[in-house]
């Protein structure tokens, strides 16, 4: 069930952008949620279950550090897909191949701690996956790909996080370092929600629709998860 549910989750974004055609304003407090969301989940359930009764918290504070680097690193060749920064030309037809590299390294590596955390981790990431998969697809449309080939693209980014599930699940290497790996992957979701949430709006105003949004997904993942 985990690999079906992060599979749709992709496929629900790019279904999002192809029948429906998001406006930007919507795609943006889509964005505004997840970050939320994510932020809400690596806080209050994952980093208190990384450092419960941890005699090792400099070292899980360390590697939440790393986390963060490496998807600095990443960003750099993801033109920051992961938080919706994708720029939009019209007129390509190359296909950006250092991108969705760096988005497939980051969809498997989120798979990674999956297994072995609880459904916290499953439900943050499918959340976070909607509206990168609404970006992507909206990026291949615009450059005037082939929707054949725009699904084959999809459906490979929709697999990699069920491939980190199923390598996690088989290799023992993960299970005893889960919480390492857990640990990273709080540190690349601090980093990407945390630009979600505060890069300044146009002209620094403040935006109503997208504090809703924030607080929508605070206040979920309080109450509900």
């Amino acid at each position: 069930m985990t690999y079906i549910l992060l599979l749709l989750s992709v496929l629900l974004g790019a279904c999002l952008v192809i029948f429906i055609q998001l406006p930007k304003k919507v795609v943006r407090l889509l964005l505004a949620f997840s970050g939320s969301y994510l932020l809400s989940i690596t806080i209050l359930h994952l980093i208190p279950e990384v450092f419960n009764g941890a005699n090792d918290a400099k070292k899980m504070g360390l590697l939440i550090l790393i986390g963060i680097v490496l998807q600095s690193v990443l960003e750099s060749f993801s033109k920051g897909a992961e938080h919706g920064h994708i720029h939009l030309h019209g007129h390509e037809n190359k296909f950006p191949l250092l991108l969705f590299i760096s988005l497939c390294t980051h969809a498997f590596s989120e798979g990674l701690p999956i297994e072995h955390a609880n459904d916290n981790l499953l439900w943050a990431i499918m959340v976070h996956k909607i509206p990168i998969a609404i970006v992507l697809t909206t990026y291949l449309m615009h450059s005037n790909f082939a929707k054949k080939t725009i699904f084959t693209y999809i459906l490979i980014f929709g697999l990699m996080s069920p491939l980190g599930v199923f390598v996690a699940d088989k290799i023992n290497f993960f299970s005893i370092y889960s919480r390492e790996i857990t640990a990273i992957i709080i540190g690349v979701f601090l980093h990407i929600s945390t630009i979600i949430l505060f890069e300044g709006s146009e002209n620094h105003s403040f935006n109503i629709q997208k504090f809703v949004a924030i607080v929508l997904g605070i206040v979920l993942t309080f109450v509900i998860v």
